[in-house]
């Protein structure tokens, strides 16, 4: 939740007249998300849970009744299902919640508005969920301040945790990225997407700041990317990353110094990074233009394509927003990995105006979007 704003086959690639359009996914009368204990959350980040190929939905804060209402649930929360269309024709559904069916609960074991060891956190927000290997990894932010000042990113620290029984139960790893609040401001390793791991080995990771409550006025869109091997991430030697860079009057992959910014510009604040069929795929909120926004690239290290918004909180304006789907309060935009081709990507879009017990908060299924 962000304050100021918000296993099956897969098939042919879906025709524009069977592609979901916004298809809510919570917040609606006997909705498959309500009979899991969900009744209004937003991310609904996407991954594959290669061990029985079915899929895994990870959640914001979320509540049992729509509107923010009944019970808190807290945050991270996960809902899954059996099996995705990819053609659009129907939407998701989900089959089950963690840690049981028709009871989603909170993820980690911490308490929210309280100091758990690390400072005061008030939650803790995932940014993108992987599986390989056997062992299923979460990515999250501990958000402190959710209104920061101009300049400041208004995250405590960001974690990696685990879990070995496929989302059950979770543990922490013991390293942590320190944030704003333990005094390292717009940390480029606030916010992570993992990309997957790629034919040559390797497991391609971008990172950015911080900037989930979309108020970050330093952001500048920055976007950094580093790889590790998948065993040295597993055993949480993360100093095992090599990083690109541009050292020597050239970029290179090296362990020299830190990666360097490889994307800038409009403010952002999530993003998802996929491989799909062979092409890297980028979508994300561009808080500037009001839009959700994707790119492409052939490898991770290759030069990305120009921006091109998608779905856009106000089709009226500007001119480049004309005929494209309106959605306001937007944000999120994951990209579901299994997805029907990497020219009709599946995604996850948020939406909320910011505003306690009001609907929508919710999230909605768009399919068929060309990067």
């Amino acid at each position: 939740m962000t304050a100021g704003a918000l296993g099956g086959s897969l098939a042919a690639a879906p025709s524009a007249a069977a592609a979901q359009n916004g298809a809510p996914l919570c917040e609606q009368p006997g909705d498959s998300a309500r009979a899991q204990g969900l009744g209004s959350g937003d991310l609904a980040i996407p991954y594959h849970r290669e061990h029985d190929n079915t899929w895994g939905y990870v959640f914001g804060d979320s509540f049992s009744e729509p509107a923010l209402g009944g019970e808190y649930l807290g945050s991270p929360v996960m809902l899954n299902q059996a099996s995705f269309d990819a053609s659009g024709s129907t939407p998701i559904s989900f089959t089950w919640a963690m840690p049981t069916g028709g009871g989603a609960r909170q993820l980690f074991d911490y308490q929210h508005n309280a100091d758990n060891g690390y400072g005061f956190e008030v939650s803790r927000i995932p940014n993108d969920c992987i599986e390989f290997g056997g062992r299923t990894y979460i990515q999250y932010t501990s958000v402190e301040v959710w209104q920061p000042p101009a300049g400041y990113d208004g995250s405590r620290m960001s974690g990696v945790a685990y879990s070995d029984d496929h989302g059950v139960t979770w543990h922490d790893y013991p390293y942590h990225w320190a944030g704003d609040t333990q005094g390292v401001n717009q940390s480029m390793y606030g916010m992570w997407s993992f990309a997957g791991i790629d034919p040559d080995g390797w497991l391609y990771i971008f990172s950015k700041r911080w900037n989930g409550s979309h108020l970050n006025t330093g952001d500048g869109g920055a976007i950094q990317l580093f790889r590790i091997r998948p065993e040295e991430f597993r055993a949480g030697n993360f100093g095992a990353q090599e990083n690109w860079a541009y050292l020597d009057g050239r970029w290179q992959w090296t362990r020299a110094v830190q990666p360097s910014v490889i994307l800038s510009g409009n403010n952002i604040g999530e993003f998802s990074v996929k491989r799909i069929g062979g092409t890297y795929c980028m979508s994300y909120f561009d808080v500037t233009d009001y839009s959700i926004c994707t790119r492409t690239a052939s490898r991770p290290d290759a030069v990305w394509s120009a921006p091109k918004p998608q779905i856009v909180g106000n089709a009226a304006w500007p001119p480049n927003h004309w005929g494209k789907p309106q959605l306001p309060f937007l944000y999120g935009g994951y990209i579901h990995p299994g997805s029907a081709s990497a020219t009709s990507l599946t995604l996850i879009v948020s939406q909320w105006n910011g505003q306690p017990h009001q609907s929508p908060y919710r999230v909605l299924q768009y399919d068929g979007v060309n990067p």
